[in-house]
C-alpha cells in the first residue's frame, strides 16, 4: 500500500478513517480539458484507494449533477477541469444539493476561471500582474489599441480557459492578430497581457500555507498544453536557487493571490519572475491537474506529502466544513 505520511497541513480538519469514509471522485465532463480530467480522475481515484478510501468514479455529464443526491458519500472529490468543473456551475450545483466537495466554493471558483476578474481582484489586493486589456471578437479599434498599449509583446488568450488552451505568444502584430483569431474560433473575448519573459515559476497552497516552489522549464517556447501533458522533456525543479528572501516573497504572494478570490483548501499559483527578478502572478488554478506532469503533487512530494496523503488531505478539509456544520 502507499506510504500517507501525516503532516500538518489538515490543521484543524478531522482524522478521518478512510476505511469508514467514502468519495465519489468526479472527472470528465466536456470541456476541451476533458482527457486532462479523465486522466487526473483516475490518479486521485488510484491514491485514494490506496490510502484504504471506499471511493467510486463518476465520469460526470452536466446534466447528470441531480443523479448524485441519490448516491451515498461522504465527499465529492473534484477533479473535473476547465469550464462546467471548474469555473463555479459545479459547485453551485452541489452547494444546491447540499453535497460535500473538495476545493473552492463556487464564487471563488468563478473568479478564478475568470482571468480579467482575477486580475482585478489582484490589483485591489495588491497583487502584482502583469498590465493587460481585454479584447472583442469584431472590435478592430480594441485591437489595435491593445497592442499599442501593452508593447510588441503580448501573451494572447482566452478569458476562461485553462491548461493553456488558445494561448500564443506574439511578438509582431501578424502573430498577435493570428493570436486573437485562434481565441475567437471558441470564445467571443481574448485577454491580451503583457508578455514577461523570465523564469516560470508555481506555487502550491494547501490549507492556506505556500508548498515550495517548482520552476518549470519547458523545452518549448513556453509551459503550452504538450510541455504540461505529454512531453518528457519539460523539466521540474523544487525548491530552485533564489535570492535570500525571494522564496518567502513569492509564496507569500501566492497566498495572497488565493486569498484575494476567496479560495479554500487549495489552489495552484502560476508566477512568473521577470529579469530584474520581480515576482508578478499570471492566474490561479483551482482545480489543478492530478496526472503524473502536474505541478501540485511535485509541489506536495517537495514538502514531505506523497500523493495519497495530499489527496486525503483534500479529503479531510472537504469533511472539516462537514464537520463543522458549514454543510460544504
Amino acid at each position: 500500500m502507499m506510504a500517507t505520511r501525516r503532516t500538518g497541513f489538515a490543521a484543524g480538519a478531522p482524522e478521518c478513517r478512510p476505511s469508514a469514509t467514502r468519495v465519489t471522485v468526479l472527472m470528465g465532463g466536456t470541456s476541451a480539458e476533458r482527457e486532462v480530467s479523465l486522466l487526473s480522475g483516475r490518479e486521485v481515484s488510484k491514491a485514494l484507494r490506496s490510502a484504504g478510501f471506499l471511493v467510486k468514479d463518476v465520469d460526470l455529464q452536466p446534466d447528470e449533477v441531480r443523479l448524485l443526491a441519490g448516491r451515498d458519500f461522504d465527499v465529492a472529490f473534484i477533479a473535473l477541469h476547465g469550464g462546467f468543473g471548474e469555473d463555479g456551475t459545479l459547485q453551485r450545483q452541489l452547494d444546491r444539493l447540499g453535497l460535500a466537495y473538495t476545493g473552492s466554493g463556487a464564487e471563488a471558483s468563478r473568479l478564478a476561471m475568470d482571468k480579467v476578474a482575477s486580475k482585478e481582484l489582484f490589483v485591489a489586493a495588491g497583487v502584482a500582474t502583469p498590465d493587460w486589456r481585454l479584447v472583442a471578437r469584431g472590435d478592430a479599434a480594441g485591437t489595435r489599441e491593445a497592442y499599442d498599449a501593452l508593447g510588441s509583446a503580448v501573451a494572447v488568450k482566452p478569458r476562461d480557459d485553462g491548461s493553456s488552451v488558445a494561448v500564443t505568444l506574439a511578438e509582431t502584430f501578424e502573430a498577435f492578430q493570428a493570436g486573437l483569431d485562434a481565441v475567437f474560433k471558441i470564445r467571443g473575448e481574448a485577454l491580451v497581457e503583457r508578455l514577461v519573459r523570465g523564469r516560470e515559476l508555481t506555487v502550491g497552497v494547501l490549507a492556506d500555507q505556500g508548498l515550495p516552489i517548482i520552476e518549470i522549464i519547458p523545452d518549448a517556447a513556453f509551459y503550452d498544453y504538450n510541455a504540461k501533458y505529454l512531453s518528457d522533456a519539460t523539466r521540474y525543479v523544487a525548491n530552485p536557487e533564489l535570492p535570500a528572501g525571494l522564496t518567502e516573497r513569492i509564496q507569500a504572494l501566492a497566498v495572497a493571490a488565493h486569498r484575494s478570490l476567496g479560495c479554500r483548501d487549495f489552489s495552484r499559483v502560476d508566477v512568473m519572475l521577470d529579469s530584474a527578478g520581480e515576482p508578478t502572478v499570471l492566474e490561479v488554478n483551482t482545480i489543478p491537474g492530478f496526472t503524473t506532469h502536474s505541478l501540485l503533487p511535485k509541489a506536495a512530494a517537495a514538502a514531505g506529502l506523497d500523493f495519497a496523503a495530499l489527496c486525503r488531505t483534500m479529503v479531510e478539509l472537504a469533511l472539516s466544513r462537514k464537520v463543522a456544520g458549514q454543510g460544504r
